[in-house]
């Protein structure tokens, strides 16, 4: 597995090593002392799993300390253009976004650390899975409007399915500390 760091400190995208033969391939997927020695530590407590139609886009979210989520992020099936947005206050990289195309042939994972929003867009059919360390938590939970202009995220879709929920998440307030 190799294990790449990205501009936004924190964030590491995990590509496996694939094993193919004629049968099809393997590879590892999560390894915990493997994870731990490249600097993701965590305990994963809950996995969560969704299947999106093309065009669909989930997020911005997060959850509020203490009940902060990391997540270890990929995609079983499909195609997914996944974003990250600090909110860590005191962060160089505050405010700023970074993105990430998903892949389930290529099978690479993303690493998003507390302090961050996160959200995707499925560019095709896609189930989308990701491993979390904490439990999900209503009153903790909130989330930046995916289409916020101070943002300035290009999703490349015109109009994407967005919940309604999702929809009337506040703009970002570069005022209020987040994390």
């Amino acid at each position: 597995m190799e294990f790449i760091k990205h501009r936004l400190s924190g964030v590491i995208e995990c590509v496996p090593t694939k094993f193919h033969d004629e049968r099809g391939y393997f590879y590892e997927s999560y390894n915990q002392k493997r994870f731990a020695a490249n600097g993701i530590p965590e305990d994963f407590v809950q996995d969560n799993y969704s299947f999106s139609t093309k065009g669909v886009l989930r997020g911005l979210h997060f959850q509020h300390n203490p009940n902060g989520q990391g997540k270890l992020v990929r995609v079983m099936t499909g195609k997914a253009l996944d974003v990250v947005v600090d909110l860590r206050k005191d962060s160089p990289t505050f405010g700023q976004h970074e993105k990430f195309v998903l892949d389930a042939d290529k099978g690479n994972m993303l690493y998003v650390p507390i302090g961050f929003a996160h959200g995707f867009i499925a560019l095709e059919e896609t189930i989308f899975v990701y491993k979390c360390t904490n439990f999900w938590n209503k009153e903790a939970e909130s989330g930046i409007r995916w289409n916020d202009p101070k943002l300035g995220i290009e999703w490349g879709v015109e109009n994407p399915i967005v919940s309604d929920k999702d929809q009337i998440l506040p703009d970002f307030d570069p005022n209020q500390a987040i994390f």
